[in-house]
This record gives structure tokens, sequence and C-alpha cells, in this order.
């Protein structure tokens, strides 16, 4: 089984508190290292939780406040010092060249590797990256700015060869790769030997969603329905209702109707206010909508 698994940096908001560091996750993921969100002192919870930096492959920043985008700088000087040569993708919003181009300027020729920014779509989904085993697409939120979630998914594996039956029916080898991809054996004298004989099925896709600052919005769903693992904001308490509309943030209860309307396997919510110093009372509202939720935490490992 290869490894999928969520780290959690920082699950705290804009305001700094000494309880949590703002946004950021890390996706480790069929060997390669993804960042969601930057917020500042990632770097330093990377070494506290001891996150190699070198297998960092792609950042994917969900949109621009501060909350997310100031640990940017530090990280990509260190990286740098570190003397990382393969480049980098960035996936962001096109403004965030309002951090980036003086940054790039500051430290001009001594940047060791080069930075692919890629735009995000802030009014559809859209596929970033794809390879044979994995894909990540982004999707609009409903925020104050253009705010993107985002969806990793792993794709089914081939099925598993019975090596008994192979054996026992003689196969070629050459026709070996179309059975693992669900295809029968057609023997000499023209009999069918069903896939389903010769092959077990294969380990099962999982699915991780993103959903940071973004305000009660039921047209996600589609994007995220059925997903293994979600990771909803949950700024305030259902007492601040009011005025998490008016910020374009959710409640806990929020993000566990949006868990409990997408069907979803489990939920972990987060983005908490810096006016909570217990979280006890955002889990039970949760809770009492969405059974199977938690509360993340920095260091949290979630493995799907």
């Amino acid at each position: 089984m290869t490894k999928f698994e969520v780290t959690i940096l920082g699950c705290g908001s804009a305001m700094p508190t000494t309880l949590h560091n703002p946004p950021s996750q890390l996706i480790d993921l069929h060997e390669k290292l993804f960042m969601i969100d930057c917020g500042e002192g990632t770097q330093l919870q990377m070494r506290k939780y001891k996150s190699r930096m070198s297998k960092l492959h792609s950042l994917f920043i969900s949109h621009l406040h501060g909350d997310h985008i100031f640990g940017l700088p530090g990280l990509l000087s260190t990286l740098s010092m570190l003397g990382r040569t393969n480049e980098l993708n960035l996936y962001a919003h096109r403004e965030i060249d309002f951090l980036l181009d003086p940054l790039l300027g500051y430290l001009g020729k001594y940047i060791s590797f080069r930075i692919n920014l890629i735009p995000l779509n802030p009014d559809g989904d859209e596929l970033l990256f794809e390879n044979r085993s994995m894909k990540v697409t982004s999707f609009p939120l409903k925020h104050r700015i253009a705010t993107n979630g985002f969806l990793f998914e792993e794709k089914e594996t081939p099925r598993h060869i019975i090596r008994e039956m192979i054996d026992f029916y003689r196969i070629p080898l050459r026709q070996i790769s179309d059975i693992k991809e669900g295809a029968d054996y057609i023997t000499s004298d023209g009999t069918v030997i069903r896939n389903e004989i010769l092959t077990l099925p294969g380990n099962p896709a999982k699915r991780y969603a993103y959903c940071s600052d973004t305000a009660y919005a039921p047209g996600i769903i589609p994007y995220i329905e059925g997903v293994d693992l979600l990771y909803h904001e949950a700024t305030f308490a259902e007492s601040e209702l009011v005025r998490a509309g008016e910020t374009y943030h959710s409640t806990a209860r929020q993000a566990a109707e949006i868990a409990r309307d997408a069907g979803v396997k489990k939920l972990v919510i987060g983005h908490f206010s810096s006016r909570y110093n217990e979280l006890e009372t955002l889990l039970k509202e949760a809770v009492a909508v969405f059974p199977d939720t938690e509360l993340a935490d920095e260091g949290k490992v979630l493995p799907l």
C-alpha cells in the first residue's frame, strides 16, 4: 500500500496566537510531498515535525490573504540556501505577483531554482497536476476574494494477477498487462476465461479534499462528494453565525452539514478563530451533525 497522508502544520486563522500556527498542510502522496498554503512560520513547523524540505514537489495556495502566504518568502529563501535545483511549481492566483516579483528581485541571482507560477481558475474546476498514479484538481470556494479548494486523488490501481491461475492457463507474458487492465483471456480453442477468475480487484483509490476560508457553500458538494477525508474550515461557533456570514467564513455546524450532505467518510475542521481558547464547543457542534469529525491540530498526521 502506497503512502497517502496529511500532516497539519497550522490550523489557526488570521490573528496570530500561541495556540495555533497559521494555515499550512503537507500531503505525502505516492512519494511526492505537496504543500497547501504557507502561513507565517511554516518552514519552522516543517523542521519541528521533521518534514523533508528536499522532497517538496509543489505548492498550492488557496487564496492571497496574509495568513495563507506570509510564510512563502522564508520558505523559498531556505530552499535556495539548501541548494535546491529542481523547478518548483506554485499554483496560486496570478495576483500573487505582488509578493513574488519583489521577492525574486531581492533574491536575484542567488536563488538556485526556477519558480513556475501556474494561475488558478477562480471561477470553475480545473485539473492542475496529473501523473500515472494521481491527480490534483482545484475548484472555487466562496470567500471575500478569489479562493480555491483542492482535491487530491489517487488513480485506481490495476487489478492484481492471481499467479496460480496465470500458470494454470499458461497465459503468455505479453498478455498480462491487458489482463491487469481488465481484459479477459481467450484460449487457443476460443474459450473465454473471465478476468474475475484471473485477477483480484486493485487497491481502492483514496481522495482528500481541502476547503479553507469559505462561507457555507453547498455548491462545492459535487466536487467533494464521497471523499475519504475532508478538511473544512470552521472558524466560528454557531453563536457567531452572523459574524461568519459577514466575513465569508463557516461555523463548525455548517462545515458538518457540508460533510453530511456530501457523504464524505471523515471530516477534520480547522482555521479556528483566535477568540477560542478551547475548541470543544466547535467539536460538539460539528459532531452533533456529522459524528465522524475531529479537530485539526499542529503535528497531527491523518492517514488515508
